[in-house]
């Protein structure tokens, strides 16, 4: 790339957030005691509150234990100098002490590396022979890559056993996962039991344990691939383009004689991050750790959704990305057990709540049924009847059969499931989604009809009252006033854990008939809004839009899943007909366009302007790279970039170019101050990348710096354009001066600098001359060294003219 990015120190380590919960396991631990260097020798051990701490502090080896887990203690190795206690590895995974002053850990007598219980048995061992080799003096140290050797205390190089070797949930920087060829061992991560529960759980990342290919996969039961890194190229893994984030990490895959692994290392040694493949998820994640925020935050994460991990809710459990949490138990079964659910743990999945008739007594005379579930992938493992011939042959031969749980039936056959049902998933408008139809109890499917002769019953009652109480009608209005209120505050409880449908008569009542209007472009119009409990909420009108019901809302239920911290969440949506409305939270600080240029606003300061920039940075990163389905936003500009009450800056309208399509760059034209934002391809007729994206942040940037609209009319045939000055300002060295006047030089020299020279790399006329999005977030955080750029060929000719 043209940009030339080169790595540069860093001040602070932040990236942009991927997921909206949070690994970080708030452990209490023992503080450190008695024990203050680095070594575990012959005549150091370690008991209760002591620990030994890494050259410089970086990591602390010690007795731990998980809050709520019933006094179960631990030995681990956690980070030293950050304020949340996590541990990246723990030698007794699956024998827990519960007296740790009681509890030692040692070098024994032949040499090992030893944890002794209260009763002095051993419950967890290093298990290699070390006392032949040269008589050596044994030590346990503890790196500051959070390594911990066995090793001859004179000779470094004579290791003999490494907590490198044996990863748990975690990888670290310099660690291996991969396989020995000579001792035919693998190093894995495996995931905890759950939150509390530090024993092996269910899922795994490996190499192939086949050897066939150079690729990884995260496992479930140590048999069920449900995602691939792809094969390695020779530079990254073919389905993990993030590798070529250089600018963060340099990953290596190694594959020679004795051994075969992927390893990765950081290049700035105060950056901490860590890989997890998290028990609750399943997902594989990647974590910074932020001074300023003094927390971890997600930037990395796959499979991108928790729904893609293979039988993530249990049996007869039913995932949908769409709902928060994603697992819930399908009719007529509740969790099996509740403390482990809560945990994370849904490995134990669901149970039936009322018996099959033919699992009773023979007195029971009513027969099972079938529920209907449409828009499910059928889960996996299915037998085929080749002999039904019909659905009503596949249900029958169902019933006959005391163990079948479930049955689908299509044109290509009859398939029938029997036991639990795993890998259940609601779907949204794909090719892959079926009807499947669960074996119940007759009471259970009884219930269900129970509740529509209870709605039909109401109606007949209401009618008949209205009817004999004609004179009562303003009181009967009251009632049904009431019951509308309700379905509203149960509708605006929803938005917190899922996306809601709404009526077009709600959202105009809570919009009080759209009358007060906060923007709009060529996209339609934005009204705030209230429901009860002072929720407040912006609805925006689309218009224009053509699409078809089902495919609506089939894309707005794959924008709801999208949540970024920099994303305006979509909370809800109304389809009927025509009209098409999407509901948004709503943010009390406005836009960065009525933040810098209304005159009656306050003054943006420095620092707060180059988070905005950040935070922008960061969603629109997470849309390129991080998403499904890649999302290019097509409309960035000061009037989409949001503001909360604190200043977090949240891209707004970032699903419409999905909604759309991508081909409206004649809509594009039409709106009131985008002229000036739209990169060269949409009138070349160039195919349209992420890079046009680029482009219009770099516009923006430039109004972020100097606070005024990029162009400037200073008489009926005079103007300044702002990016042209600046360029040529910063060729020449002399930029102070681009600063907002209003801020009186108060700013950091060196983002201010930087943030010059992104701003004329973004909107570079050649697209494959400007950076992406994740190396903008990294040079704005001052993990690349950004170059002088050049000077556009567009803005030399309009200066020339």
């Amino acid at each position: 790339m043209a940009m030339a990015l080169a790595m540069a120190s860093c001040s602070s380590a932040t990236s942009f957030l991927l997921l909206s919960f949070s690994l970080s396991l708030s452990l209490l631990s023992f503080t450190s005691a008695a024990t203050s260097t680095d070594t575990i020798s012959a005549q150091h051990s370690l008991t209760g509150k002591q620990t030994i701490t890494s050259g410089n502090g970086t990591f602390v080896l010690g007795f731990f234990t998980p809050p709520g887990s019933g006094g179960n203690y631990y030995i681990g190795i956690w980070y030293g100098k950050i304020s949340v206690l996590n541990p990246v590895w723990v030698a007794n995974r699956v024998t827990p002490v519960t007296d740790p002053t009681t509890s030692e850990l040692k070098i024994s007598g032949d040499g090992k590396l030893v944890l002794l219980n209260q009763f002095k048995s051993i419950i967890w061992s290093t298990n290699v022979t070390t006392f032949s080799f040269y008589n050596s003096t044994i030590v346990a140290v503890i790196l500051d890559t959070g390594n911990l050797q066995l090793r001859d205390e004179s000779n470094s190089s004579l290791i003999f056993w490494q907590s490198f070797d044996h990863p748990t949930d975690t990888w670290l920087p310099g660690a291996k996962i991969g396989f020995n060829k000579l001792t035919s061992t693998a190093q894995r991560l495996t995931s905890w039991k759950n939150k509390i529960d530090p024993s092996p759980g269910l899922l795994t990342l490996q190499s192939d344990p086949t050897g066939a290919t150079s690729q990884y996969f995260l496992l479930w039961n140590s048999s069920k691939e449900y995602w691939t890194s792809g094969i390695w190229d020779g530079d990254i893994f073919t389905s993990v383009p993030e590798m070529r984030w250089r600018g963060v990490f340099n990953f290596a895959f190694i594959n020679n004689t004795e051994e075969t692994y992927f390893t990765y290392a950081t290049n700035n040694p105060n950056l901490k991050i860590r890989f997890v493949i998290d028990s609750e998820s399943g997902q594989m994640l990647s974590w910074m750790w932020m001074e300023n925020t003094q927390s971890w935050m997600l930037f990395w994460a796959m499979p991108r959704f928790s729904c893609s991990v293979y039988a993530s809710c249990g049996p007869f459990g039913s995932c949908s990305d769409m709902r928060s949490p994603s697992c819930s138990c399908v009719r007529g079964y509740s969790v099996r057990s509740q403390n482990e659910w809560d945990l994370g743990d849904r490995s134990a999945g669901c149970e039936r709540v009322t018996p099959l008739q033919c699992e009773q007594n023979a007195n029971n005379t009513e027969k099972d049924g079938f529920f209907e579930m449409p828009n499910i992938k059928l889960p996996d493992n299915p037998n085929t009847l080749a002999t039904a011939g019909s659905r009503e042959g596949c249900e029958l031969a169902c019933l006959n059969n005391c163990s079948c749980s479930a049955y689908s039936y299509n044109g290509s056959g009859c398939f029938v499931w029997h036991g639990g049902l795993l890998n259940l998933k609601e779907q949204y408008n794909q090719s892959d989604a079926g009807t499947l139809y669960l074996r119940l109890a007759a009471s259970e499917l009884k219930s269900s009809e129970r509740n529509k002769e209870r709605v039909v019953s109401l109606v007949i009652i209401g009618a008949v009252v209205l009817a004999i109480f004609f004179s009562g009608v303003p009181a009967i209005l009251i009632v049904v006033k009431k019951r509308e209120n309700k379905r509203i505050i149960d509708k605006a409880k929803a938005m917190q854990s899922r996306l809601v449908s709404f009526t077009y008569s709600e959202l105009q009542q809570a919009t009080r008939k759209f009358s007060t209007k906060l923007g709009g472009g060529g996209f339609g119009s934005v009204f705030k809004g209230l429901f009860p409990g002072s929720i407040d909420i912006a609805v925006k009108k689309l218009e224009g839009l053509y699409q078809g019901e089902k495919q609506f809302r089939a894309e707005v239920s794959t924008l709801g899943a999208i949540q970024h911290v920099n994303l305006i969440r979509l909370l809800g949506f109304c389809s009927q007909g025509t009209k098409k409305l999407l509901v948004y939270e709503f943010m009390p600080s406005g836009s960065l366009a009525d933040q810098l240029f209304h005159s009656n606003s306050n003054v943006l300061d420095w620092k707060t302007r180059y988070q905005i920039a950040i935070g922008t940075a960061r969603g629109l990163a997470y849309l390129h790279e991080q998403c499904r389905d890649n999302i290019i936003h097509c409309d960035i500009k000061p009037e989409n970039i949001l503001l909360d009450d604190a200043l977090v800056p949240k891209v707004a309208d970032f699903g419409l170019a999905k909604l759309v399509g991508r081909n409206f760059s004649k809509v594009l034209t039409t709106i009131r101050g985008s002229r000036g934002y739209i990169a060269p391809e949409w009138i070349s007729g160039m195919p349209i990348t992420t890079k046009v994206d680029v482009y219009s942040y770099g516009m923006m940037l430039f109004e972020i710096i100097s606070g005024k609209r990029n162009l400037m009319y200073k008489g009926e045939s005079s103007f300044e354009f702002f990016p042209l000055v600046a360029t040529n300002k910063l060729v020449i060295g002399d930029v102070k001066s681009l600063l907002d006047q209003r801020l009186e030089g108060k700013a950091n020299s060196e983002e201010f600098e930087i943030a010059c020279k992104l701003a004329c790399w973004c909107i570079q006329d050649d697209e494959s001359s400007r950076p992406k999005m994740s190396q903008i977030v990294q040079a704005l955080e001052g993990n690349l060294d950004v170059v002088i750029p050049p000077v556009p060929r567009s803005l030399q000719v309009l200066n020339k003219s």
